[in-house]
């Protein structure tokens, strides 16, 4: 048996001139391949993959005419009836057809252990009968000098540079950046965060149909989406705008284990970054650190390791039985470059097959080993090496040697109706149009169906409708429309049409980006995210006159169209503009226009200025008695500090701290105070006219906003007069803010002050007649049960007496701070100087 290489040696002396074009990505490779083919009467050029290989048919079709190119791949065949130009997968290369010119693309690929030794076999044996071309990596010309030694070099140096531009987070990439991983688990989750961040982006699998990568393709280049993310899918002839490559992941798995990539294939993938002459950049992202210094450097001047060996399996094949046919596939290499292949798919399939004695008994004879063979290269595009695969070409080849010699019409039209399906998430999709392309390779066998054009068009249309469903599926898991929409309208400066529905959406290029709230935008995004900035950024422009309008009206709303919530929030007609904040005092809070970026800071003061007025004149109506005090004329010194005092503890003030100041009043500031509605009670001094419902609400507001208390306080309910105040340290109110809002503690209550004053007068004047208490008649007319009137009169310092006759009376205990101020001289007229007689102090 004659040697491959001994067969190539032969074809050197019949073939013409051989030529090696050799250099990095973007050295125009392939455009000067088909230029030359097309010099020629004849021609054929074959692709690593059935995307390329249709995308330069179209290509070559547009220059020479539908009649004169063909394409052959596993899946496709467009035939004309007499071609002159044949557009290939490697695989498929007719390699009986004489023709002038002959290409092999990506020769590189004769290392590649799985699809290795079909490169190598064109390497070493296909020719033109004029010239013959090989392209690829300049790490190939060593091995092509030993092997094919009449092969004339042509160099190709790259048009564009590239550079290492670092390490950058995913959410830092430049747009027009492709992100490489090496699982579709890492490029789903990896398209997931873009999405979220940026928009979207187009993805790339191997396992992606031509049809629906062309189409994810096809969104990058159009640029509806700035990003990219793919596995090593795109290293290979993908021509594409791309500025930037960034490695997430540097190990793959390539059958047997994990490894990091070598220089060689980082260059493969970064040189799809710049196209012709515009230079480009290649990084790293996401769980990759930064690059080794030599490996970028390997990189920028395409300096790689030689390759050292080519995978070879034997294609000089016995056909006479399985036996001889498995033993030639098994011959060792015949030259210390080549190494024979590890065992392919078609090799496993077919050592599983023959261990099925009725395959055996039907695998009698030349031709029908011949077509045994030709079954187990059928491939599964799943790539799973699956039992079901295996089940599927014995079915498959049974049926050939059958009474029929062909597949069942029936049993086809069974295996293929349960796949034209188009419902399922993407990885159904996904399988499913792995099935349907296994099925389009079978439909391209000629003998093996009763009308093979037929299958081919019914199997090409599932697919293509699978495609479209899967493109389709894609799109709305990593695109967000509406944010890629926005962002390319942005970075092109154009002005962008939007406008507010009646229920406050905000609409941006037809697509709702969140709602308008008064002057507060509301992105329809997670609060805080990129996405959130870029919908803010569409609508602050969209929105300019539209904003200007509501400002004019906002600043001319009457008063009634403001509202105060008990959460300190300022409303216009309902909807939310601004908030209270501390301010110079508790009369004067601060207003703080809710600020999301859509207004400037002078529409920002505007509004400001408008609800500052409102709430102004709304304080002052509402606690009217305060301001009456605070500006009242004629007072004494102790007259006016008592009225400043009041003021400033929104019309409530305990008694003892001031009692100094009380007792130093004239009559005259006593008769102005009464005048101006102040209580001089037994311990509080109080505006009566304050207790009122709303004043009481707004009086709580204030002090919560003045002392930076949290929002909503619990005012009580309008008519209550008393209620149950829990301890701080169980997330009850402060003292002080039962003491501001007119409802002092006492015995774990608040009691309004005004009933609180009654319920000591009446115990002075039962006092000072000795006349006992009737306890259920005094806390009913408090609001407390006796129980409660208990706690709260012992809260105030009073001490429950009980005579012999089951009389009860409540004396108030002697402060101990008192005793020193025995013998001052005080008001007679005081209540507490009555209490002081009464109890013998």
């Amino acid at each position: 048996m004659t040697s491959s290489h001994a067969s190539a040696g032969g074809g050197l002396g019949r073939g013409g001139r051989v030529v090696a074009v050799l250099g990095p990505t973007n050295t125009g490779k392939t455009y000067l391949a088909i230029e030359r083919m097309l010099g020629h009467r004849s021609g054929m050029i074959g692709f690593p993959l059935r995307l390329l290989a249709r995308e330069n048919y179209d290509r070559i079709v547009g220059i020479k005419g539908r009649n004169a190119v063909a394409l052959v791949t596993g899946e496709e065949k467009i035939l004309p009836p007499n071609p002159s130009y044949w557009v290939c997968t490697v695989e498929s290369m007719p390699l009986d057809r004489a023709v002038d010119f002959l290409a092999v693309d990506e020769i590189q690929l004769c290392a590649d252990p799985e699809r290795g030794h079909i490169f190598t076999d064109r390497l070493l044996n296909a020719r033109g009968m004029v010239e013959t071309m090989v392209l690829g990596s300049d790490s190939m010309q060593p091995m092509i000098r030993r092997l094919v030694p009449k092969a004339e070099f042509i160099s190709r140096p790259r048009f564009s540079q590239l550079t290492y531009a670092g390490y950058k987070k995913l959410t830092r990439l430049p747009p027009r950046s492709a992100v490489v991983a090496f699982s579709a688990t890492d490029v789903y989750s990896i398209a997931e965060m873009i999405r979220r961040q940026r928009g979207g982006t187009a993805v790339v699998l191997g396992a992606l149909s031509p049809r629906t990568r062309n189409a994810q393709v096809g969104l990058y280049q159009a640029g509806e989406v700035d990003y990219l993310v793919a596995t090593d899918a795109i290293g290979m002839g993908l021509n594409m705008d791309v500025d930037h490559v960034a490695f997430a992941r540097i190990v793959k798995f390539d059958g047997f284990a994990p490894r990091r990539l070598r220089p060689a294939e980082v260059a493969q993938i970064a040189g799809r970054a710049g196209r012709h002459m515009r230079d480009g950049t290649f990084g790293t992202t996401d769980e990759v650190g930064e690059l080794d210094a030599d490996l970028v450097t390997r990189v920028e001047n395409h300096e790689f390791e030689t390759v050292k060996t080519l995978s070879w399996r034997n294609s000089e094949l016995r056909f006479d039985t399985p036996g001889f046919l498995l033993k030639s596939l098994e011959e060792r290499a015949p030259l210390q470059e080549l190494s024979r292949v590890r065992e392919a798919d078609d090799h496993l399939a077919l050592q599983a097959l023959v261990r099925d004695p009725e395959i055996m008994d039907l695998a009698r004879g030349r031709d029908a080993v011949k077509l045994l063979w030709e079954v187990c290269q059928v491939p599964d595009f799943r790539k799973v090496l699956s039992d079901a695969h295996t089940k599927l070409l014995g079915q498959v080849f049974r049926s050939l040697r059958g009474p029929l010699r062909r597949l069942d019409d029936d049993w086809v039209g069974k295996q293929i109706a349960r796949l034209d399906r188009t419902e399922g998430d993407i990885d159904a999709l996904v399988a499913r149009i792995a099935h349907i392309r296994t099925w389009t390779y079978i439909s391209n066998r000629p003998t093996w169906l009763k009308d093979p054009l037929h299958w081919q068009e019914r199997t090409r249309a599932i697919e293509d409708r699978l495609s479209d469903a899967l493109h389709e599926r894609l799109t709305q898991r990593f695109i967000d429309r509406r944010s890629a929409t926005l962002a390319r309208t942005l970075k092109d400066g154009r002005s962008l049409l939007g406008g507010v529905r009646a229920d406050g959406e905000v609409v941006v290029e037809g697509h709702v980006v969140g709602k308008l709230e008064g002057f507060r935008f509301v992105p329809d995004a997670p609060d805080r995210s990129d996405e959130a900035k870029s919908l803010l950024t569409a609508a602050r422009r969209a929105l300019r006159d539209e904003l200007a309008k509501r400002l004019r009206a906002f600043e001319a709303e009457p008063d009634d169209a403001f509202a105060l919530g008990p959460d300190g929030v300022l409303s216009a007609d309902g909807l939310p503009v601004a908030r209270l904040a501390a301010g110079q005092s508790v009369l004067a809070p601060l207003v703080v226009p809710f600020d999301d970026g859509l207004l400037d800071q002078a529409q920002r003061e505007r509004v400001r200025a408008r609800l500052e007025r409102w709430l102004k004149d709304h304080i002052a109506a509402r606690l009217k008695p305060l301001f009456a005090l605070s500006g009242a004329q004629g007072l004494s010194g102790a007259g006016r500090g008592l009225a400043f005092q009041l003021v400033e503890g929104l019309g409530v003030l305990p008694r003892q701290p001031v009692a100094d100041m009380v007792e130093r009043l004239e009559r005259e500031d006593r008769k102005a105070l009464t005048g101006l509605g102040v209580r001089l009670g037994v311990s509080h001094l109080y505006l009566t006219a304050l207790a009122k419902p709303a004043a009481v609400t707004l009086r709580g507001l204030l002090w919560a906003v003045a002392k930076g208390h949290p929002l909503p306080v619990p005012i009580p309910p309008p008519g209550r007069v008393s209620v149950e105040a829990p301890p701080v340290k169980e997330g009850g109110a402060p003292p002080g803010f039962w003491e501001a809002i007119g409802y002092p503690l006492a015995g774990g209550r608040a009691l309004r002050v005004d009933m609180l004053d009654r319920l000591e007068t009446e115990l002075l004047t039962a006092s000072k007649a000795n006349a006992p208490i009737r306890e259920v008649a005094l806390g009913q007319r408090a609001g407390l049960s006796a129980e409660e009137l208990g706690a709260v009169l012992a809260g105030l310092g009073y001490v429950r007496m009980v005579a012999e006759d089951g009389a009860v009376t409540w004396k108030r205990k002697r402060p101990q701070g008192n005793r020193q101020r025995r013998d001052k001289p005080t008001n007679e007229d005081h209540p507490f100087a009555k209490l002081r007689q009464l109890s013998g102090m």
